[in-house]
């Protein structure tokens, strides 16, 4: 039985569910009962439905659901700025994998994670997919700040501070899966095989028949860079998605990260078998890695979320202005303004990220039944008027420096721009301590 005391009211100038597509709807409100949304209706019946119940008016605000980024690296985030304006083996081989090799431990991934959990609040991001080593620490760092997302089990053949093989890595993780997954209502899991240049065969296989047994998700780096593909064909005489595509891999459990270089009949394989794509346009663009063909995915009804990668090769895990960058490369790299509408770049990073997680009957879009994941992002400032079209604003001059008031599972993360929960001066503290070591690191070397 659902108690009036359970029930509150958010009433913002516009609303933009995100289901059905296309929709801006004035004068209306979400009632949110615990961590569902109970209805979304016209604020006048909301008003006489429900009349003793708290009623929050954001005026000129638009309220949407939660962001969710598609793909990252969270803990990265202690390695902002740190080896910039790299080609990206050097940046990987030189940089990023020998800071690594000295740093990374369980203390490392939850601070770095939970810097990040801080930032994606802040900026609107409410899910987010990560893989990285130590899933259990990232698992931690997303529940203990009441944050939702895909942990993913990392998959590598390199001996690492988690672990030594390929086998050991899925051992660990479905471990992980056990221990710290199964009874979280905020996490889900994917195994996460690195990249094809640093996975072999039998870890793809081996990873292969655990997903199909257990019914879970491969987070996988594929076609990132022309390199990739140069050195698959000289290695395996096949390019990468042929060999994917070859030991089983392309199915609807496969979510693909970057893919910039694609040919039409790869674009044909993808959809033929129901592959999703995380799309990291300025990481891509940072690291010079090519352009993933959007409208001609979106167009063969491939399903395109949106990711930002990790703030080391970002440098910013800002989602709004991730969905903006999507939308104007999408249109400069097709020659066409018409592809990727406001409209379709917000469903790019909420419901089609909702979908590519399995997750799109619980979030992604402001409808009854589903779980009270939303954000509040404020118009009124003179640099967004006239305010002809609100998701335009949203998407084209909107960063999360505007978002005022955030809410994961019906618990409110974020009000009038501050932390309701989250011990930010914490995380500052711990942030300073991991610059120091790893400054004094770089000098040394």
């Amino acid at each position: 039985m659902i108690e009036a005391t359970d029930i509150h009211l958010v009433s913002p100038t516009w609303i933009v569910p995100v289901v059905p597509a296309g929709v801006i709807l004035e004068n209306h409100s979400l009632v949110i009962c615990g961590n569902q949304i109970l209805a979304l209706c016209p604020t006048i019946d909301a008003l006489k439905r429900y009349p003793g119940a708290p009623n929050l008016r954001l005026e000129d605000h638009i309220v949407a659901p939660g962001l969710i980024n598609a793909h990252g690296h969270a803990a990265m985030t202690l390695l902002r700025g740190y080896a910039d304006d790299r080609r990206l083996m050097e940046w990987l081989n030189h940089h990023i994998w020998p800071v690594e090799g000295q740093f990374v431990d369980y203390d490392f991934v939850y601070d770095g994670t939970s810097l990040a959990v801080a930032e994606m609040i802040r900026g609107g991001t409410t899910c987010a997919a990560d893989t990285y080593f130590f899933p259990d620490a990232v698992a931690n760092a997303f529940t203990h700040n009441h944050f939702r997302g895909q942990v993913c089990m990392p998959i590598i053949q390199f001996a690492n501070a988690w672990a030594n093989s390929e086998d050991e890595h899925i051992h660990k993780g479905l471990q992980f899966r056990d221990d710290l997954v199964k009874n979280n209502p905020l996490i889900t899991t994917a195994f996460a095989p690195h990249s094809p240049y640093t996975v072999t065969d039998h870890g793809f296989q081996r990873t292969l028949l655990y997903a199909e047994e257990l019914q879970l998700p491969i987070h996988l780096h594929l076609h990132e860079t022309l390199a990739e593909v140069t050195e698959g064909i000289r290695q395996h005489g096949l390019r990468p998605i042929a060999r994917m595509h070859q030991l089983g891999l392309l199915s609807p459990l496969l979510q693909t990260v970057h893919m910039t270089q694609l040919d039409a009949s790869e674009i044909a394989l993808l959809a033929s078998n129901n592959v999703h794509v995380a799309h990291c346009p300025e990481s891509n663009l940072k690291l010079a890695s090519g352009f993933c063909p959007v409208a001609d995915l979106m167009k063969a009804g491939i399903n395109v979320a949106i990711g930002t990668d990790g703030a080391a090769s970002n440098n910013n895990l800002d989602m709004l202005e991730e969905m903006r960058t999507a939308a104007i490369l999408a249109k400069s790299v097709s020659q066409d303004a018409t592809v990727v509408s406001a409209h379709e770049a917000l469903a790019m990073a909420t419901i089609n990220g909702a979908l590519m997680l399995g997750l799109e009957d619980r979030i992604g879009s402001l409808e009854a039944g589903k779980l009270a994941d939303f954000i509040a992002v404020d118009l009124s400032p003179l640099s967004f008027q006239p305010v002809h079209n609100p998701v335009s604003q949203l998407v084209y001059a909107a960063t999360g420096h505007q978002v005022n008031h955030v809410w994961i599972n019906g618990l409110q993360l974020l009000k009038d721009g501050e932390f309701t929960r989250l011990d930010s001066q914490r995380i500052g503290a711990n942030t300073r301590q991991w610059q120091s070591k790893i400054s004094a690191f770089s000098r040394a070397t």
